[in-house]
């Protein structure tokens, strides 16, 4: 990755020169509200974050977690197709553009264009753009636009709707992945690692591939989850480093936390998914090493690689949830 591309440390820095000076205590009661009310079932076209304070304190608190979703489904996207790269590229609902930062980091020359119906956040995502040094960040498009039953998406190689699902009505959420899947090469869906999360993805991956899509990630294949509904959920963890303001804002000490996602990833061009995904964090026990799979042929299925295992097992060792298996040579 080119190093004049965005990465966690620049966007931490261009949130921390921008949100300098906002009151803890009055970022930490924004928060406190947006965490009960923005990412519930407020209905679409109401958005909570009113005025900067509210978006300075949202960004603070979920930008640096959603940056590194997004990533992190991106980066599986471009191992099932190394060769594709996007020209350009639709966040739906981005607000202060995290999604954005994630795909100009994951390739070169993308143009951007952001679509949130909060003005608010999308005069504070352009100027964190701005404030990145960044040439695709600083050419983002910033258009304001109600996310609902309506919207109308322009044809672009890659969509992206992160951590919005959640915020619509079941009709809207079934229009929008319907319009992402008419104007996109390739879909990218994030929402939080909940049941609730995961339903929403697999609702979404499942009318993406009734159009005609094939799943790229985390999945092994296009079929049918093989999870039986209400038995567990698919999710991924991916840590986030905190800045001094998101601990003050989260009330939290530790350096970092764990972000919890589902997500789905489809195209509508040809892909090598992996032969098998791990879906949770992996067992090291003496002398083995226990993974849980989704695999392409066998559905879910446990493990167990040995020292006798030479290579494999030490490469077990360094296997990380969401991780595919086997490695790549």
């Amino acid at each position: 990755m080119n190093d004049s591309l965005p990465t966690a440390d620049t966007l931490r820095a261009a949130l921390a020169a921008l949100l300098d000076g906002l009151p803890p205590r009055q970022a930490a009661q924004a928060v406190d509200r947006l965490i009960a009310n923005y990412r519930g079932t407020t209905p679409t076209g109401t958005p909570l974050l009113r005025d900067r304070s509210d978006v300075a304190a949202y960004a603070a608190y979920r930008m640096p977690a959603t940056f590194e979703a997004v990533r992190s489904a991106l980066h599986a996207l471009r191992e099932a197709a190394p060769d594709w790269v996007p020209a350009t590229h639709t966040d739906v609902g981005g607000g202060t553009g995290a999604a954005s930062w994630a795909v100009a980091g994951a390739w070169e020359g993308p143009r951007t264009t952001v679509l949130d119906w909060a003005e608010p956040a999308l005069a504070l995502g352009r100027e964190l753009a701005g404030a990145s040094g960044t040439p695709a960040l600083e050419a983002v498009g910033w258009q304001r636009a109600r996310i609902g039953e309506d919207l109308e998406l322009d044809a672009a190689d890659l969509v992206t709707v992160s951590y919005v699902l959640n915020e619509l009505t079941p009709q809207a959420r079934t229009a929008l992945v319907d319009a992402a899947g008419r104007a996109a090469q390739a879909v990218v869906i994030v929402e939080p690692g909940t049941p609730d999360g995961y339903a929403r993805v697999i609702e979404a991956r499942d009318r993406l591939t009734a159009a005609g899509f094939t799943v790229a990630a985390p999945c092994p294949h296009s079929d049918a989850c093989p999870i039986e509904p209400g038995t567990d959920w698919c999710h991924f963890s991916v840590r986030v480093s905190r800045s001094s303001l998101h601990r003050k804002v989260k009330g939290g000490s530790l350096p970092y936390e764990d972000e919890k996602f589902s997500y789905v990833v489809a195209t509508r061009f040809a892909v090598e998914p992996v032969a098998a995904r791990v879906t949770r964090r992996p067992q090291i026990r003496k002398g083995q090493v226990l993974l849980e799979l989704c695999t392409r042929e066998e559905g879910l299925q446990r493990a167990t690689v040995t020292k006798r295992h030479g290579e494999l097992y030490r490469a077990a060792r360094d296997t990380d949830w969401g991780d595919a298996w086997p490695p790549n040579p």
